[in-house]
């Protein structure tokens, strides 16, 4: 393995340690409630408008594949001994459930042969099912073609990461590249592209451009999850970014945002991630407007405690409580849910007021 690679390896190990630091129970992170407006979405319950379970079908269509949920395991780590460990055991859940799977970044395996071993163990695992790739937005066509047949994947994710390249003591961000290397990316994919934040929210000007060029799908995946500015501060030496601690915006204050300039990118496809910790904010996120939502750091706790087994699980009782939420609701399928009345609150409607969209229609859909 080449020095460089060899760095890549460690990085990738750290940021599986330090995202799972941040799941910790009590943490300063997502699991221990930090920055979590989704809580300030609240769903107005209506006694007698609720819907029978076995009416419910929440099933989506993805890239072309019928989900049985509108949730995924998303993207999270591979190229290392230990995320390959992880990856199987991921894989594994996702084909004993039929759920769909994203891995990491691919980008050290295009690089050392060595490392590819720690993706293609998740189509070793789940062969039949949707498997997406993953490289940064800073590589190429070709770079892409590899990735893809790597896996034998059904679409690509290509990640968007300004914020993390700032902040990585690493990191060489060629930014003003980033476009013109997303819409040749595209315009060469024999596969569907979907286009993600890491967890700092796409706006409503970044949707346009994107779907200017060429984009079908985009993953607005916000802040409140897994926090790659902290890790990577926590691997400089002097951690020194810490003042941008709560840069971006959160994946609920996107899609709002999203729905208000929905006109200016009618046909771009929504998911969400980010912060995404229960059914509830599955719920929730759909009912803003995704069309399917992204799960990590939950799925990577349970993964970590008690390997496939744990997380097919949890992904179980997820799927069924997702369909309970929705009964409740009244919603027999996710565009049900685009007519529950929702009240905005806290922080979220402060966001909603200073981009001029009215949070106070969400409270009236039901009418």
């Amino acid at each position: 393995m080449s020095a460089d690679a060899a760095g890549r390896g460690a990085r990738k190990d750290d940021h599986v340690r330090l995202a799972g630091q941040q799941w910790e129970p009590g943490a300063a992170g997502p699991a221990g409630g930090r920055d979590a407006e989704f809580d300030e979405l609240e769903f107005v319950h209506h006694a007698l408008t609720g819907v029978s379970l076995e009416r419910v079908d929440l099933g989506v269509e993805l890239f072309g594949r019928h989900l049985a949920a509108p949730f995924y395991i998303n993207g999270m780590t591979g190229g290392t001994e230990r995320t390959a460990r992880l990856n199987r055991e991921l894989a594994a859940a996702a084909a004993q459930t039929g759920t769909a799977m994203a891995c990491g970044s691919m980008s050290i395996a295009l690089e050392d042969p060595a490392a590819a071993r720690a993706f293609t163990v998740i189509r070793e695992e789940n062969p039949t099912g949707l498997v997406m790739a993953n490289l940064g937005a800073g590589r190429s066509p070709d770079d892409a073609r590899r990735a893809v047949d790597m896996l034998g994947a059904d679409a690509l994710q290509l990640h968007v990461n300004a914020v993390q390249e700032t902040v990585m003591p690493e990191g060489a961000p060629a930014l003003s590249e980033w476009l013109a290397g997303i819409e040749a990316i595209v315009a060469a994919s024999e596969v569907p592209v979907l286009v993600k934040e890491v967890g700092f929210g796409l706006s409503p000007r970044t949707l346009a451009q994107l779907a200017g060029i060429g984009v079908e799908w985009a993953d607005v995946s916000g802040r409140g999850g897994t926090d790659f500015l902290a890790i990577e501060n926590e691997r400089r030496p002097g951690r020194d970014f810490a003042y941008l601690t709560g840069f971006g915006q959160s994946a609920p204050a996107a899609l709002l945002d999203a729905a208000a300039h929905r006109a200016e990118f009618p046909d771009l496809a929504l998911l969400a991630s980010g912060g995404v910790r229960s059914p509830l904010d599955v719920v929730r996120s759909l009912a803003l407007g995704a069309r399917a939502v992204g799960v990590a750091g939950a799925f990577l706790r349970a993964v970590v405690s008690g390997g496939a087994e744990e997380l097919g699980g949890l992904i179980r009782a997820w799927r069924r409580q997702t369909a309970e939420l929705a009964a409740l609701l009244g919603a027999q399928g996710p565009d049900g849910l685009l007519r529950t009345d929702v009240l905005v609150r806290g922080r979220l409607r402060e966001y909603c007021e200073l981009r001029g969209i009215d949070a106070r229609a969400y409270a009236r859909r039901g009418a």
